[in-house]
């Protein structure tokens, strides 16, 4: 079992999700809220990964000049523009 002391603010914050019946009981409240951080910290732990990856894509040389990716992205949303402009 679990102690916490979480200070009269959120104490008071949850008893009024559980008084307005959004929560049946404070434990419902809390087991919520660690399941909200728990899913942000494996997304975090996804971005760090992703972070890594790219850091090592750039040390190895696998990266091209910002103005290639630049010019492409120009390229291709403008072909967008032109397809929707022809469609309306």
């Amino acid at each position: 079992m679990i102690s916490a002391d979480l200070g009269k603010q959120l104490e008071t914050y949850i008893q009024q999700l559980v008084d307005t019946g959004r929560y049946g009981s404070k434990s419902e409240v809390l087991r919520e809220g660690v399941r909200l951080v728990q899913d942000r910290e494996t997304r975090l732990a996804a971005l760090d990964a992703s972070i890594l990856r790219g850091i090592a894509d750039a040390e190895a040389g696998r990266t091209k000049p910002a103005s290639d990716v630049f010019d492409r992205l120009e390229a291709k949303y403008s072909v967008m523009a032109d397809q929707a402009e022809k469609s309306v």
